[in-house]
């Protein structure tokens, strides 16, 4: 048998060590396959009570952590490759100047032209060897600041609309096509009232400006004013009330690195650092055993629909006749929303009439006439008896109430196809919205032209303004949130996947700019409504 010199045998050693340091980490399939191979005959000479299945898939699942692990360790070391160069070439060029032929100001212009020298060195190699790095960044700030917090799930159908109370308890409604709105807990989203006085979708719900008191618009010709009393559940404490470390999950697993059962579980545990060892090994271990046994959660692509039960919503307290109801129209009520005051109500209907109510005596105020087919929004002025409609005719028409005696109208005419939703927002401007995929801006004083306008490339929903920050979001038939500020530009487009965001149309989008948690929800015809935490700072800062 041969046997090797010392000077053949250190080579060899210092080959193996040089690897060690390199990308050789990274295995070729026929590697991975041979390891794997051996640590199942090694598992098989064992003596172990687990079925050969549960310990194959055990191997699987650890070797898919190990692989994930091993690649960012391969990052690691061409970052810090990268770095030693660098710091080489800084050194090398400190040695080239000589203090001590050179006086001050020659040593100082020296050293500047040196710096600017090194720096654009170094800007080019950093861009060159980061391009890639750079661009996951790009998205994961853009996921940073758009974070998807909770959803809601209980409806038996598509949800069409969204809205915040505007008191205390402050809670979340949905208005669902299942014939019923819903009451959430904001925090814990967790069903606190159902109401089930409608015999057909219920299209709209808005909450009273100063009682416990929600209207809601419903395909049975008719608009409900009822009454609802919630306690709000306490919330799970965690480990930090800091909502921006609460998120940091996201920032850091939004790449997708580990696999999406065990992200799961982070959300659904509320495990927010990765610091937090312990918990991440638990629930590691438990996701692993569910793996197993086979309880793994359902994975939702395009063409699956969550469970309507999922939140157990018919657990939770029911409500099953109005207070009142407004029932002068003769068509579907597609809309209604409170005069400023609370006082009355409006409502928009497929019959292309709108009509004001008196909420305390349900008589018909006014039927407000003029659209040329049916309407398909209405909404009033936080401040103001302003009503705004909008209509399948392609306008949308303002109506003035502040003088008891004059009730004067004016029609708005720049989209090419429905109007879907206008509403108002802070000073004297309108956002409509429209199948033609554009959002436009409108002064009240100049209705000739509007003032911005925002091509999008999908048909635009029930849209909603964030008025303190001036952000318009918008819902749209493709799936996607968008958020745009008034004067037209884009600022973010929330995030989607199969995992995360909406899988079907999205219906409405509505603001709730004090939150300290979920600041934007969007509801949608996947049978959820989602909360979003929008970082508004950082988001106007990029801008």
């Amino acid at each position: 048998m041969p046997i090797e010199s010392g000077s053949c045998a250190s080579a060899r050693q210092a080959k193996q060590k040089r690897k060690s340091h390199s990308l050789s980490i990274r295995r070729t399939n026929s590697s991975e396959q041979e390891r794997a191979g051996l640590q199942r005959d090694m598992l098989e000479g064992q003596d172990s009570k687990l079925p050969s299945a549960v310990r194959n898939t055990l191997l699987e699942l650890f070797g898919q952590i190990e692989r994930e692990f091993e690649n960012l360790y391969i990052e690691n070391l061409e970052l810090r490759r990268e770095i030693d160069t660098l710091n080489e070439r800084l050194a090398g060029e400190g040695q080239t100047i000589d203090g001590a032929e050179l006086s001050k100001g020659q040593l100082k212009a020296k050293a500047s032209h040196s710096t600017s020298q090194l720096s654009q060195k170094l800007k080019t190699t950093y861009k060159a060897s980061t391009s890639k790095i750079v661009s996951s960044f790009k998205t994961t700030t853009s996921r940073a600041i758009c974070q998807l917090v909770k959803e809601y799930v209980g409806h038996r159908d598509g949800i069409w609309d969204v809205s915040v109370a505007k008191t205390q308890p402050v809670v979340l409604g949905t208005a669902s096509a299942d014939h019923t709105a819903l009451l959430w807990s904001i925090e814990t989203g967790k069903c606190l009232v159902k109401y089930v006085g409608h015999v057909g979708s219920v299209n709209s719900i808005k909450f009273h400006p100063t009682e416990q008191v929600a209207l809601t618009a419903s395909g049975d010709q008719t608009a409900h004013i009822w009454r609802y009393i919630v306690q709000l559940p306490t919330p799970q404490p965690t480990a930090d009330s800091n909502v921006s470390n609460q998120l940091l999950y996201f920032s850091f697993f939004s790449e997708n690195r580990l696999p999406s059962y065990f992200q799961r579980h982070l959300v659904q545990h509320r495990v927010y650092s990765c610091k937090d060892v312990p918990s991440l090994l638990y629930l590691f271990f438990s996701c692993i055993l569910q793996q197993v046994s086979g309880e793994d959660e359902v994975e939702f692509s395009d063409k699956d629909e969550p469970d309507g039960d999922g939140d157990g919503s018919s657990d939770c307290p029911t409500v099953r006749a109005p207070l009142t109801s407004l029932k002068s129209h003769q068509g579907v009520v597609i809309a209604a929303d409170w005069l400023v005051g609370g006082k009355q109500a409006v409502t928009a209907s497929w019959d292309r009439t709108a009509n004001l109510y008196d909420v305390e005596t349900s008589e018909l105020v006014h039927s407000l006439t003029g659209h040329d087919q049916e309407l398909t929004h209405c909404c009033t002025h936080p401040t103001q008896r302003l009503v705004v409609t909008s209509s399948r005719d392609t306008t949308f028409r303002l109506w003035d109430f502040r003088d008891p005696s004059i009730h004067s109208v004016n029609v708005f005419q720049g989209h090419t196809d429905t109007v879907t939703s206008a509403v108002f927002t802070v000073g004297d401007n309108v956002v409509s919205g429209s199948d033609d995929r554009t959002v436009k801006v409108w002064d009240l004083k100049n209705m000739r032209s509007p003032i911005a306008t925002i091509r999008t490339d999908s048909a635009v929903n029930r849209i909603n303004v964030c008025v303190g920050q001036r952000i318009i979001a918008l819902p749209h038939d493709n799936r996607q949130v968008r958020l745009f500020d008034m004067s037209g530009v884009r600022l973010a487009r929330l995030p989607r996947s199969n995992r995360q965001g909406h899988r079907r149309m999205v219906c409405c989008s509505a603001w709730c700019e004090d939150h300290p948690i979920c600041n934007l929800f969007t509801c949608g015809f996947d049978r959820q409504a989602i909360g979003w935490n929008i970082n508004i700072p950082a988001l106007l800062q990029e801008k």
